[in-house]
């Protein structure tokens, strides 16, 4: 098959192979330290916890699943790296308002240096603020050694936080050093590796609930039909594209001419890829972790309202999905800036004026096209949901988990692939 002589021929190339080993040997560092505990925290308890008996265990189950099994474990990394998602939406949504952070994201390599500073810090901010809630949320799991007196139930306490703070900065650090050295997005990749480690976790349940006699053999063929649906479906809508004709004038520059070549401006259907979602599940997740760590009826019903699965969560993941693919496409694409290179270089788009016309005719086809990705993401989001009400089997990963893994997944390709297409060799596609 080409996927696997792709990668043979990569592994031959020692630049490709030494970042392919050094993202491997990153993750599993990630995995290993998944299985290292929090002092002071019994883990049997916890897993009581989880299983939905108290304190919003399926909100915890759902963390659990992306922070791959350490949640249960209740170890160092429990929160995985959602702190630093929710960090970087902040971020992202003060460029839009505050000018000298727009100011320097416009900067180059020194502006985002900064942003990335700051966003770091919110990421710690936001990490002490969480564990803290996790401790008190799993104060009942306090060994009895460490809760034996006042003061040694507050040093455990700041022990969880701290614990569970530093766990969150290494993994920040751990991914910004992927990002650097490795292959692919390193960040994506830690939740990549995380929920793909609970896909054999999930099959085990699935067969062991078909033997048991739980469940039928059409509910399993459904499922597995509505993934095989998903990730056709994903590949698909990642490689289509709108191209827009650009010609480029003939100029004749001492004895040679120049120019009269046409070209075209790839603009992806889905252009923000899968980070609409990791965005979209982190904000509705935020009053579900408020109403897990504190009892109190008018919190419990808001977080029931937002609960992921449900109805009005669906609708309102919907909303944010569609929301952050055109905020993101904003960031990444601006059709005026577009227009000013394509008129600098002497081009024009075939009937448009250059100028004012040119940017708002890329940006006509961009929205029309991001509204196509976006209702894209929006409905494979909801399907497993739907499916899952259908044939009345829960299962542990669901439409985001999926669409996270395949989404990292085509990304991580297609930087595999633009590496052995700069050596010369052919891609994945």
């Amino acid at each position: 098959m080409q996927l696997f002589a792709t990668l043979r021929n990569a592994w031959r190339i020692k630049d490709i192979r030494r970042k392919l080993l050094f993202t491997l040997a990153m993750l599993l560092v990630y995995r290993l330290g998944s299985f290292i505990p929090v002092p002071g925290i019994d883990p049997k308890i916890v897993a009581e916890i989880l299983k939905g008996g108290q304190q919003g265990g399926g909100l915890f189950g759902l963390f659990d699943v992306f922070a791959g099994g350490a949640l249960s474990e209740f170890s160092i990394f429990a929160m995985g790296i959602f702190p630093y998602i929710n960090a970087s939406i902040i971020m992202q949504l003060l460029q839009a308002v505050i000018p000298k952070f727009e100011e320097w994201a416009k900067e180059g390599p020194e502006g985002r240096k900064k942003l990335t500073q700051i966003t770091r810090y919110g990421t710690v901010v936001l990490a002490l603020i969480q564990s803290t809630g996790m401790a008190f949320a799993f104060r009942s799991a306090i060994t009895s050694a460490w809760a034996a007196s006042g003061a040694g139930y507050a040093l455990s306490l700041i022990v969880i936080i701290f614990s569970l703070t530093a766990g969150t900065a290494f993994l920040m650090w751990l991914g910004e050093l992927i990002t650097d050295k490795g292959i692919g997005n390193g960040i994506s990749l830690i939740i990549f590796s995380g929920i793909v480690s609970r896909i054999p976790v999930v099959a085990t349940q699935i067969i062991g609930l078909l033997v048991a006699g739980e469940i039928q053999i059409l509910q399993v063929v459904l499922i597995l039909v509505l993934a095989l649906v998903v990730i056709a479906g994903m590949i698909y809508v990642s490689e289509g594209e709108r191209r827009i004709p650009v010609q480029y004038a003939k100029r004749v520059i001492g004895r040679r001419m120049y120019g009269g070549a046409s070209t075209h401006i790839p603009l992806k259907v889905n252009q923000a890829g899968v980070i609409p979602v990791i965005f979209a599940t982190s904000l509705l997740l935020l009053p579900q972790t408020i109403g897990g760590f504190w009892d109190n009826k008018i919190i419990n019903a808001i977080a029931n309202f937002f609960r992921l699965g449900s109805v009005t969560g669906t609708i309102f993941a919907t909303i944010l999905i569609i929301f952050f693919s055109y905020f993101y496409t904003a960031i990444t694409i601006n059709p005026v800036e577009l227009a000013d290179n394509i008129r600098k270089n002497g081009g024009f788009i075939p009937g448009i004026r250059p100028g004012r016309p040119t940017a708002d005719h890329i940006a006509q086809i961009l929205n029309r096209i991001t509204l196509v990705g976006a209702l894209f993401l929006a409905v494979v989001y909801a399907l497993p949901y739907a499916l899952q009400g259908l044939v009345g089997v829960q299962i542990g990963i669901g439409g985001t988990s999926l669409l996270i893994v395949i989404g990292v997944a085509l990304e991580t390709m297609k930087q595999i692939e633009s590496q052995m297409l700069m050596r010369h060799y052919k891609g994945f596609m």
